[in-house]
């Protein structure tokens, strides 16, 4: 046995020999627990007034011993590898109960979130002996959409059920319900969570943007759940219940991956994990990944690891021991630094070395932005929502050939290019990264020297995706962020893009709310007004007067 957990205190000496020699036997892989075992837990339990869990690994031997109180005890949290989808824990809990019940909720729901093989519990006599043993175990997908299946009571005398059997058999349907699904699916299955205290319809708009989001990553989603309620829960956002019926879908589904909505704090995270057997993610981090997955250039590359970088810093956690400097004598550091700070110390390192390549960064742009203003060309960037279809005006106009996908975040790097328009105007055209909704503050600060840019502009062409059904929280998303960057003096015009899905009526009155242009940036016809708007707007260059000698 590796340890005992639990609370110890006001035990005898003879009672913790007794419990110390439970975790010293073994038990036949194909009982769920020996007889002897089974009666020697129960009388303990009832002698001591507290419960006794065993964990018992798929050879019969105990890997721990845990002791609660008179209604519960607390699995210790794995620090193990998280099973693979298909894949069950390879350890089964086998706890008394005092007040002879059958399985718990509380006992069903640990079994979901930690892919126990089986739960079991042994109801305890009056006199101290197993009257009978309730067990149960998950179930694969199935039409009735059970989670779980109740063994009918077992005898204590009679505990021989087959286990190894009867957990191949049950690990062989998870993998081939787990295969089938995946036969052409991306490595990563997601399972999305929302979790808000909004109204409804704003609260699915954001689940929806998390999925395409999800599926920009290259991710498969398996299936989304939304909860509203007032107040989140401080530990888990979602609550026991809920995480239960969490840890169900993933196991049917074959997901991998918990990704929320909201950003998690780094114990809730902490407190997810310890109790789900997933990956979790927060929406932060998926944006961040898939900012790293775009990022082309240097710039955006430094940009993207510093953000994460950041992220990560204060979500470094430490598995089982304490952090505890012991001084070793006058100005002594005791036994040293642990590995968690040691990883600390690295992450800050590294995000120094970032800041300075990006101060760096940051001067090269002041330079160009001199030279750019020597040669007097006007400078009009392009902003917007992701997906908005920025970087598609970009190509229509200049006729280049920019990255432009239907997807979120399919442009990271700015692209500038020089077009000469009507009148003999030459300006610089400038697409920059999309905007979203609660962007990221460490996306914000990591990518200061790109949003810089825009300061510099003479004018901004805000492109909305007027087919959007919330484009007007889109385009208030957008100048929430310029305001926060101080730019929302800047002049600037609005250009309600893809109007060939709307009606005309409804684009031409929409355009007149808001002040807008509509176009279609596949279309170049549909930009001659933008274009006539632009140089309307544009500040003429000044002809530079160079004396001549008489």
């Amino acid at each position: 046995m590796k340890r005992i957990f639990g609370n110890l205190t006001g035990l005898k000496p003879s009672q913790l020999r007794r419990i110390e020699s439970l975790g010293r036997r073994r038990t036949s892989p194909r009982e769920l627990v020996s007889p002897e075992l089974a009666a020697e837990a129960a009388r303990i339990s009832r002698e001591i007034r507290r419960q006794i869990g065993l964990l018992l690994d798929r050879q019969g031997r105990i890997q721990a011993l845990t002791v609660g109180d008179s209604r519960r005890i607390v699995i210790p949290a794995s620090e193990d590898e998280r099973p693979a989808p298909g894949r069950l824990r390879g350890l089964r809990c086998v706890h008394t109960h005092l007040d002879a019940e059958p399985l718990s909720r509380e006992d069903l729901t640990d079994l979901a979130l930690l892919r126990l093989d089986l739960m079991a519990a042994i109801a305890v006599s009056p006199e101290g002996e197993p009257a009978e043993v309730f067990a149960a175990h998950l179930l694969p997908a199935n039409a009735e959409r059970l989670p779980h299946r109740l063994l009918d009571p077992l005898p204590p005398d009679r505990l021989d059920i087959d286990c190894a059997a009867m957990i191949a058999a049950l690990e062989g349907e998870l993998e081939r319900v787990v295969r089938g699904r995946a036969a052409a699916a991306a490595p990563e299955r997601a399972l999305l969570v929302g979790v808000s205290s909004a109204p409804r319809r704003e609260s699915e708009e954001s689940l929806r943007e998390l999925e395409a989001l999800t599926r920009s990553c290259g991710l498969e989603i398996v299936g989304a759940m939304l909860q509203l309620r007032e107040t989140p829960d401080a530990r888990t956002l979602v609550g026991s219940g809920k995480l239960h019926d969490l840890a169900i879908q993933a196991l049917q589904e074959g997901a991998t991956l918990l990704i929320f909505d909201q950003e998690l704090s780094p114990s809730q995270i902490r407190s997810i994990t310890d109790r789900v057997a997933l990956k979790v993610i927060d929406r932060t981090q998926l944006i961040l990944d898939l900012f790293a997955q775009r990022a082309r250039s240097r710039e955006g590359k430094l940009q993207v690891e510093l953000a994460q970088l950041r992220y990560l810093l204060p979500r470094l956690t430490g598995r089982g021991t304490a952090m505890s400097r012991l001084a070793g004598g006058i100005g002594g550091r005791g036994p040293g630094e642990t590995q968690l700070e040691l990883d600390r110390r690295k992450v800050r390192r590294r995000i120094q070395l970032l800041e300075k390549a990006l101060e760096e960064v940051r001067r090269h742009r002041s330079q160009l932005r001199l030279r750019r203003a020597r040669r007097r060309l006007p400078i009009v960037s392009i902003i917007g929502y992701t997906n908005a279809g920025k970087s598609t005006l970009l190509n229509t106009i200049t006729r280049s050939r920019v990255l432009a996908e239907s997807r979120l975040f399919a442009t990271l790097d700015p692209t500038s290019r020089r077009v000469r328009f009507p009148q003999d105007l030459e300006v610089i055209l400038t697409d920059t990264v999309g905007f979203i909704r609660n962007l990221p503050e460490e996306l914000r600060v990591a990518f200061r020297a790109t949003l810089e840019e825009l300061e510099s502009a003479d004018l901004l062409l805000h492109v909305v995706d007027m087919s959007h059904p919330r484009f007007e929280e889109q385009m208030e998303a957008v100048e929430d962020i310029l305001a926060g960057l101080g730019l929302e003096g800047k002049p600037a015009v609005r250009v309600f893009n893809k109007a060939d899905r709307v009606d005309p009526e409804e684009a031409r009155a929409l355009c007149r709310r808001h002040g807008a242009i509509a176009v279609s940036a596949l279309d170049p016809q549909t930009l001659r007004p933008l274009i006539a708007e632009i140089l309307r707007r544009l500040p003429r260059p000044q002809p530079v007067v160079v004396d001549t000698p008489p």
